[in-house]
C-alpha cells in the first residue's frame, strides 16, 4: 500500500499468536483490565468466557459510554496514570486520536490477520473492528400497531409522536455521536431541530432507549442499539426494530491494546481472545452484535446486514466535528 506522497507503507506487525509462553506470562501478571462501551451484560459474558479459558487471570471490566471512556483515558494519560490494558469504544473516531497521540501498541491478533477485511483493521496494526452494530428506530408493540409504526426518520416528526419518543445523547454515547453525525450529514441539522420540538425523553447511553421502550415508558425510540432490541425481543419483550428508509447509521467499535498497558502480556492475550471465533460468536449470539470475522455466523431470525440500507461511517469526519455536534445538539435539545 502506498502513502499519499507515493512512498511504500511499511508492513504492519506480524500476527500475534497465542503461545504457551504468552499464556504463562499473562498468568504471572494475573489480571487484565478492559475499558469498554459495550452493554454491561455482554461485557460480563465476555469476561467470564475469558476467565474460564485462561484460569488464573482475572478480567476486570470498566464499562461506560464511549465519550466518557475517551475523556477518562485522556485524563489518566494526562496525569501519567496507566490503568487500562485493552480499550473498546463505540466511537471509532477515538482511535484516530489515540493513534495520533501514540498511546496504542501495535498488535495484530492472528484471527484479525487471517479473517478480517482490510477496511476493518488499521494498516499499522494498532486496532481493528471488534464489533459493529446499527443505531435503529424501534417501537413498543403493545403501544404501536405495526401498520402505524414509523418507517423513516421523517416519520418521527409527525405530531402524533410528540411526547412519545426516547433517544440517547451524543455527549455520553459514542454510538449516538456517530449516528448523529451520519443523520445530520445525510438529512441536515434541520431534522434534529424539528425532532427537538417533539418533547423527546432524553437519556444517556444508546442502551437506554431500548430499555425504556420495553418498559413502555415511551412508545418509540429515535435511536439506540439494535443489539439491545435483539436481546429484548428474543426474551419475549414487546419491542420491534425499524430500519429507516433513509438508511440506518452503521457503528464500528474498534479494540486496541494500550502502549503503556499495566499487564502487557495479559493485554495481548485478551485482545487475541476478543477477536477469536469463540468470543465473536458469543458476542453475536448472546449479545446481538455483528461481527466482521469471516467464520462467524449470523443468528437465525435476524436480518442480514447485506439486506439493510446503511448510512456510511466516517470516523475521521466524526473526530473533526465532535465538539460541533455536541454543541449543536445541546442547543436544539436544551440538554
Amino acid at each position: 500500500m502506498l502513502l499519499p506522497d507515493g512512498r511504500a507503507r511499511a508492513a504492519g506487525p506480524a500476527p500475534g499468536k497465542i503461545t504457551p509462553e504468552l499464556i504463562e506470562a499473562a498468568k504471572k501478571e494475573g489480571k487484565a483490565i478492559w475499558y469498554t462501551a459495550v452493554d454491561l451484560p455482554v461485557a460480563e459474558r465476555i469476561a467470564k468466557a475469558f476467565e474460564a479459558k485462561y484460569p488464573g487471570i482475572a478480567m476486570r471490566v470498566e464499562r461506560s459510554g464511549g465519550e466518557r471512556i475517551f475523556q477518562r483515558i485522556g485524563q489518566e494519560y494526562g496525569s501519567n496514570i496507566h490503568a487500562v490494558d485493552v480499550v473498546n469504544s463505540s466511537d471509532a473516531a477515538h482511535f484516530i486520536v489515540w493513534k495520533r497521540e501514540g498511546i496504542l501498541a501495535p498488535y495484530v491478533p492472528e484471527d484479525v490477520a487471517l479473517h478480517y477485511p482490510a477496511e476493518h483493521k488499521d494498516p499499522d496494526g494498532l486496532f481493528a473492528s471488534w464489533r459493529i452494530w446499527l443505531s435503529v428506530i424501534g417501537y413498543n408493540t403493545k403501544l404501536v400497531k405495526p401498520e402505524e409504526a414509523p418507517k423513516s426518520f421523517a416519520d418521527l416528526l409527525d405530531p402524533k409522536w410528540s411526547g412519545k419518543i426516547v433517544k440517547g445523547h451524543p455527549g455520553y454515547s459514542g454510538t449516538i455521536m456517530t449516528a448523529t453525525f451520519q443523520i445530520s450529514r445525510d438529512l441536515g441539522w434541520e431534522y434534529f431541530e424539528k425532532l427537538a420540538r417533539q418533547k423527546v425523553m432524553q437519556v444517556q447511553s444508546s442502551a437506554d432507549p431500548p430499555k425504556k421502550l420495553a418498559l413502555g415508558e415511551r412508545a418509540v425510540m429515535a435511536d439506540g442499539n439494535e443489539y439491545n432490541l435483539f436481546q429484548l425481543k428474543e426474551k419475549g419483550e414487546p419491542v420491534e426494530i425499524v430500519y429507516p428508509t433513509e438508511g440506518t447509521p452503521l457503528i464500528v467499535g474498534p479494540s486496541g491494546v494500550l502502549k503503556d498497558a499495566p499487564h502487557p502480556n495479559a493485554a495481548r492475550l485478551l485482545q487475541s481472545f476478543l477477536f477469536s471465533v469463540e468470543a465473536q460468536q458469543l458476542m453475536v449470539d448472546s449479545g446481538g452484535l455483528r461481527s466482521m470475522h469471516a467464520l462467524v455466523k449470523d443468528k437465525a431470525g435476524r436480518k442480514p446486514l447485506r439486506e439493510i440500507k446503511l448510512m456510511k461511517d466516517d470516523p475521521a469526519a466524526v473526530e473533526k466535528q465532535a465538539d460541533e455536534i455536541k454543541a449543536r445538539y445541546s442547543k436544539y435539545f436544551k440538554v
